[in-house]
């Protein structure tokens, strides 16, 4: 399975402009910039799609891991913050917040479902950063 995404960028780094476009479209020429990504400007940047990749990804192996241990989730919500420190040009950590709502699942269960998601989702495999979870059991 090979998923792909093209960048284009044109002019400087930080007065050029770019976009991406992903194999589903889901993205088309989705505009970047130095501004959508070091500062408030309008358009994505990688670090977001990142988040957004490692929140999916996690949510989904819990998602199958919970299916595996005999339970039914109701809702999973997960929150991913990716952080950048950009003067060392490279991502410090990924921050997974996590809302469940998975009846009859203890807590034990529910942290063991958890850690193993965290360990085993490819995203957080291809990661080289601290990843921490903060999940919470309704």
């Amino acid at each position: 399975m090979k998923r792909n995404a093209t960048a284009i960028w044109q002019g400087s780094g930080k007065d050029g402009k770019g976009n991406l476009t992903t194999q589903s479209t889901t993205l088309n020429q989705t505009q970047y910039s130095y501004n959508s990504r070091f500062e408030e400007g309008v358009g994505t940047n990688p670090e977001e799609l990142i988040a957004a990749a490692h929140a999916g990804c996690f949510t989904m192996a819990l998602s199958f891991n919970i299916d595996k241990a005999g339970f039914k989730a109701e809702n999973l919500e997960t929150k991913c913050v990716i952080n950048l420190d950009p003067k060392e040009g490279k991502i410090t950590e990924s921050v997974l917040t996590l809302n469940a709502t998975v009846p009859g699942l203890s807590n034990e269960k529910f942290d063991e479902l958890v850690a193993d998601a965290e360990k085993n989702c490819p995203i957080s495999k291809l990661l080289n950063t601290e990843i921490r979870v903060e999940a919470t059991l309704n």
